[in-house]
This record gives C-alpha cells, structure tokens and sequence, in this order.
C-alpha cells in the first residue's frame, strides 16, 4: 500500500492484522470457524456492537463456538475480540472519513451531475489505494499464460466484461465472453469446456449477480482460476476468487459507478501488454492491420 492514499474502511480492515487472521480462517478453518469469520468480515461494523449470543444466532452456532474461535485466534474472550475488532475498524476509518467529509462538503454547493463527477474522482482516488504494485502484474502473467480465458458480467456489468474482451483478444490465445445473447444459458454451456489452465474473469459489482457466483462456482469444480473485479472485499465473489482486483463503485444515485472499474480494466491490460515483447509486437502489428480501416 503506497503511502498518502485513501484506503476504502473494508479494504483497509481486511488489511490489518486482524483482518488477516480472519481472511486466514475463512480459507482454512473449520466449517464453523469459517462461518464466524465470513460473518466478521462482511459485517464488522456490527460485530463491534452484538453480544455473544447475538453474534451465534447470526453466524448459527454456539455461543460456547463464540467464545472457542475468540480464543483460537488469541484473545481471552470475545469481550476482548470485539474490543480489538472495534480499535482496528477505528484505524481503518479515520483516512476515509476525511475523505467522506470533504466530498461531503464540496457536494453540498454542487449540481447533481458535478456531484457525480466529484464522486467519480474519489472512487478513482480510492481504487489507486487499493492495490499493491505487484497485484496487476501477478493477475496479468495469470491471465497471459491461461489456454483460454472466459470473461463474465451479468447485467450492468456485462459492458465492461465486453470492453475487457475486446482488450485482450489481440494478446491471449483465447478469449471468450460468456454474457452474449442467450444469457446465463448460453454462458454455462460454453463453460462445459473449461479445465485447468483456464481464467475466468467476473466483473461483479452491485447489484450483485447470484448467476455469476454460481458459474465461478463451476468454474473452480474445472480447477480453473478465477479473477474477480468487484468493489469490496465484503462482495460475494470475493471468496470464490484465486485474485480479486478492486474498483470502488460508490454512487449516490445510481446503483454502482463503472468509472473506476473501467480504469482497473484498462490498468490490467496495459500491465498485460507490456509484460513481454512479444504482446508489444502484437499490439505495433494490430495497428498496422487496423490502419486502413481508420480516418
């Protein structure tokens, strides 16, 4: 995480110590250390406010199972878990919340469409501090040594899965977009052939699609990768992706904002483009071909 960013509250709280130790459980643990960890990574706002047995009737478990993970993962009680979960979400806001407020206040004397792009501007700061150098390139190498590389989003975001396709066509041996016309239909029966060495790509952003998560689902029963581009570590592909790649969608009006995604769509593939020279022959040969259809 590059210093002076603005981290989003989830990104920064899965980042933390804490945040770490739970991702860790939710991968590894058992089915009901799971089930707790999942609950407090999606909803750690409200963990810092339910008691023991609210929390085991949320995660459906004990309260006896409550208090064992509180132990497992090194606290004396889940008294102390909630006090450390508490202090972290703190930490983790207090960048965001200046962010927050100062759109706030440069919303209040703007027109709805300047708000949007003021909106649009911070979800754009906040996705610059959401990756690490190095998570574009390990994401590109995947994808550029994949056999075939399926590329999904359902509603809103089936344009950008369809802008990500026309990106990467001239730069991997194959690429295909599920989401044409046909819909789920047509998209899980072009799956039927997928295996290992293949990517899936998701684009997820809300409203969120529960078809996307089914075909990751199928997709990771094939032993093939999955990437996922959505907007919060909370987000339900999250925890079927190998790699997840985030674009900060927040909007006032609408439902989610694509800017930021298109701008990590493009990052990916400029990343993929200049990982090798033979994709930057490719692309110096792609503009010969395509001169004499342009004026």
């Amino acid at each position: 995480m590059t210093a002076g960013r603005s981290v989003p509250t989830d990104v920064a709280f899965v980042q933390s110590a804490l945040g770490k130790v739970l991702a860790s459980v939710r991968a590894e643990g058992s089915a009901s250390h799971r089930s707790i960890a999942d609950y407090l990574m999606r909803n750690p706002m409200r963990g810092t406010a339910l008691k023991i047995e609210e929390m085991a009737e949320g995660c459906q478990v004990s309260t006896a199972t409550i208090s064992r993970f509180a132990r497992d993962i090194g606290f004396a009680s889940y008294g102390a878990m909630r006090s450390a979960l508490a202090e972290t979400l703190h930490t983790a806001m207090q960048p965001v919340e200046k962010l927050r407020t100062s759109i706030a206040r440069r919303k209040a004397s703007l027109s709805a469409g300047d708000a949007s792009l003021e909106q649009a501007k911070a979800n754009l700061a906040i996705t610059h501090g959401a990756h690490s150098p190095q998570v574009l390139d390990v994401v590109a190498n995947k994808i550029s040594r994949a056999r075939t590389v399926y590329v999904l989003g359902l509603g809103m975001s089936s344009c950008l899965a369809s802008m990500l396709t026309l990106h990467l066509q001239p730069f991997c041996q194959h690429v295909v977009e599920l989401a044409v016309a046909g819909g789920t239909e047509v998209a899980a029966g072009q799956l039927v052939h997928m295996r290992r060495g293949d990517v899936l790509v998701v684009l997820s952003f809300p409203r969120y699609s529960s078809d996307a998560m089914r075909l990751a689902q199928f997709a990771r029963s094939q032993k093939a990768s999955v990437v996922s581009i959505t907007d919060s570590p909370s987000a339900p592909m999250v925890s079927l992706s190998d790699h997840v790649l985030y674009a900060s969608s927040s909007h006032g009006v609408l439902p989610s904002s694509g800017v930021a995604a298109v701008a990590v769509i493009e990052a990916l593939v400029v990343s993929l483009m200049v990982s090798n020279k033979a994709n930057l022959k490719k692309a110096a040969r792609l503009n010969d071909v395509i001169a004499d259809y342009l004026v």
